[in-house]
């Protein structure tokens, strides 16, 4: 069997343009070209120099893996480097992420990828996961099929429908962004899970969408926020997220400081230290 040969890059620039809603003359402005240079190179009469690669798949805003793909097509080695999150050279960034995993106890927060895979997390996430099926703990564990899966964390989630279509929005989001097929086939599954009735609207006058978690000390409500590295130049530190929820309300950031809580975090068998998702 034959590898698939990449498309040519003009196809691949013509298509990121597009995909950002450019004209060949914005895009050319933008990138201190012209439109008729442009043009050459969409439809394969001329090759972009290193140089004017490396312009446009910055003003085209392209994610590092697929500038990688690029500078494939046209003949060039990948400018960006890619190691697994376990690699040595990554050690220092590792340690940042611990350090922040660990400093948002006793609120849960994890690390996923690119595809919301979980690469690390620190212990307070052990108490929202009772009664989760166990093969949705099994490694590579998917924090979005986790979340909506019927067998996963769903059933807890007071406004499923809400929480539902926030995360089925930020993934539709990221697949714009990404143009990723992977990505669209899990937003395909996670779109065919069966659906709550109740609205998926918003509250009237909220300013976020909180995850109201059901508990056996009552209704716990959290806010998300993202921190995501500021420069990396390489893909799997520019992929990573950290997702970190906050208490909405006194009563949750009570629950959630008190003794007998804390004693309930624990490291997850899929979380231990000497597996691939390491403790945060």
């Amino acid at each position: 069997m034959t590898a698939t040969s990449p498309r040519p890059v003009g196809e691949q620039l013509r298509d990121w343009r597009q995909r950002r809603h450019l004209s060949q003359l914005d895009l050319a402005m933008l990138a201190d070209t012209s439109t008729r240079h442009l043009s050459f190179i969409e439809t394969g009469r001329s090759l972009p120099s290193r140089a004017m690669l490396l312009r446009l798949s910055d003003r085209l805003e392209v994610p590092l893996r697929e500038r990688n793909a690029l500078f494939v097509a046209a003949g060039y080695a990948p400018v960006y480097s890619e190691r697994r999150i376990d690699d040595p050279s990554l050690e220092e960034a590792r340690k940042a992420i611990a350090l922040v995993l660990r400093g948002h106890e006793p609120y849960p927060a994890l690390a996923v990828d690119r595809y919301w895979n979980l690469q690390a997390a620190n212990r307070a996430l052990a108490p929202f996961l009772k009664g989760v099926a166990p093969e949705l703990l099994a490694p590579p564990v998917n924090l979005l099929r986790l979340s909506l899966h019927p067998d996963g964390v769903a059933p807890r989630i007071a406004n499923l429908g809400q929480w539902r279509a926030h995360l089925l929005h930020r993934l539709r989001q990221q697949i714009e962004a990404t143009g990723d097929a992977r990505l669209a086939a899990l937003h395909a599954e996670l779109a065919g899970y069966p659906a709550p009735d109740h609205d998926d609207l918003p509250e009237p006058g909220a300013v976020v969408v909180p995850m109201r978690m059901r508990s056996e000390v009552g209704e716990l409500s959290f806010l998300s926020t993202t921190t995501v590295f500021g420069t990396p130049v390489e893909v799997t530190l520019s992929e990573l997220a950290i997702e970190s929820f906050f208490p909405a309300d006194e009563k949750t950031a009570k629950v959630l400081r008190t003794t007998g809580f804390l004693r309930r975090m624990a490291t997850l068998p899929f979380l231990r230290r000497d597996a691939p998702y390491r403790v945060g």
